[in-house]
């Protein structure tokens, strides 16, 4: 079985091919740029890396191109598209409707879609690839795996913010929390390496990078983490800022929607 992992920003594209019978990885990728004429891709398969530098106006374009080399003759790992068995999304915001990765119907996407206020400029990206997906792979089953899912088990007194209670109720304003994927890993290779099941110990993870975060998570489950409404709370970052300020910037322009809250 050979899976497709995707993971869309606004103007970027990263993948990694898998093959889960040995969970080798096929082939992996970046493709940056994207609708801005001077995209390209960056193309590995093993110790070999490829550039291509290829104008693509939308993901559907970048995906095809993707699709192109991952089946090349020269360069390519699989020969027909009917080999890819499914696609894995990141996703990167679901809200309080999702605890678990859930497979990819209508419905899904109009939950990604109810949750583009809390993530404007990570939901409409990964929307983006699901339907690229839809288009070039119509019978390919498709996964969203997404970053708030683990954190769905904190208490109510670690999600709810010290503020009037009408707008956790009426705007969803609480802590999320992200990087979930990364911490649930974390959590379970700790166990492991420790010779115990992850519903026995307690273990703070940290996800370090240009998007940190940290997580307390007591017998496998997460119990609080650093990041809150927004990936731009918690510890600092490359390019983010600290605590409250992003519930500020939703409100600014009046409407509970957000401004540019990096500026």
């Amino acid at each position: 079985m050979k899976i497709l992992v995707l993971n869309c920003g606004s103007s970027s594209l990263k993948y990694q091919l898998i093959n889960m019978t040995n969970e080798n990885v096929l082939s992996k990728g970046n493709f940056e740029r994207i609708g801005q004429g001077n995209s390209f891709l960056t193309h590995k398969v093993g110790e070999d890396k490829l550039v291509f530098e290829k104008p693509v106006k939308d993901h559907i374009e970048a995906v095809g191109f993707v699709l192109e080399q991952l089946m090349s003759e020269t360069h390519g790992v699989i020969k027909d598209v009917s080999e890819i068995s499914g696609v894995g999304h990141r996703t990167v915001h679901g809200g309080e409707k999702f605890n678990s990765s859930v497979l990819i119907n209508q419905d899904v996407i109009k939950e990604i879609e109810n949750c583009i206020p809390l993530a404007p400029l990570h939901n409409p990206a990964g929307l983006a690839g699901i339907e690229a997906c839809k288009k070039l792979m119509p019978d390919v089953k498709m996964v969203a795996v997404f970053d708030t899912a683990f954190h769905q088990t904190l208490p109510k007194e670690a999600y709810i913010y010290p503020i009037p209670y009408s707008l956790y109720k009426k705007h969803g304003i609480r802590k999320y929390g992200f990087h979930g994927t990364s911490h649930r890993y974390v959590s379970k290779r700790v166990a492991d390496l420790m010779g115990k099941d992850v519903t026995e110990i307690k273990t703070v993870t940290c996800h370090l990078g240009q998007g940190a975060s940290l997580c307390a998570v007591k017998n496998g489950q997460s119990v609080d983490t650093s990041m809150g409404l927004t990936p731009l709370a918690g510890i600092p970052m490359g390019s983010r800022c600290r605590r409250h300020r992003p519930i500020n910037c939703y409100f600014l322009n009046g409407e509970g929607k957000f401004i540019n809250s990096r500026s």
